[in-house]
Order: C-alpha cells, then sequence, then structure tokens
C-alpha cells in the first residue's frame, strides 16, 4: 500500500545537517515528486541494512562501522534531494 508523504518523511532529521522540511515537501509537489518519493523509500531500505549491518558479529568492527555510515550517509543524500535533477520545476 502506498504511504503518504507524511508517512514517507517521518523519519530523524536531527543528524541531517542540511535537512529543509520545505525543499523536501517542495520536492514532493514538484516535477521530480514520483522520484523523490521512490528516494525516500530508498532511504528506508538502507536505514534496515544499516541497522541490519550493526548487528553483525562476522566482520571487523572499524569495517562495520565505515560501511553503516556510508548506507547512513547515502540515506541521507537522497532524503535531502541531493539527487534529483536540477533546473526549473
Amino acid at each position: 500500500m502506498p504511504q503518504s508523504d507524511d508517512e514517507l518523511l517521518a523519519f530523524d532529521t536531527s543528524d541531517l545537517e542540511d535537512w529543509d522540511e520545505n525543499r523536501a515537501r517542495a520536492a514532493l509537489g514538484g516535477r521530480h515528486g514520483a522520484l523523490y518519493r521512490n528516494h525516500l523509500l530508498i532511504a528506508r531500505h538502507l536505514d534496515a541494512w544499516a541497522q541490519a549491518e550493526g548487528r553483525r558479529t562476522d566482520i571487523d568492527a572499524h569495517y562495520k562501522a565505515g560501511y553503516r555510515q556510508a548506507l547512513q550517509d547515502m540515506a541521507a543524500f537522497l532524503r535531502q534531494t541531493y539527487y534529483l535533477p536540477r533546473g526549473p520545476d
């Protein structure tokens, strides 16, 4: 079942350095709204993946930390609209 925009934007923003809810909502209502919704769904999957990686015990702790950080960074960039096409909307 599709999620509402409010549900897609229901995540912790405290660690996002460039979070702007107005920019996010404008992206949802803009020409690339469907793409941004997809990005928000991908970000949720990346969060779940990062959590699962955190539970692993079969890899080096430094590797695990770096891998988790990379997944979390990608989720943050997707949420902050960094991968949407630029230009007039």
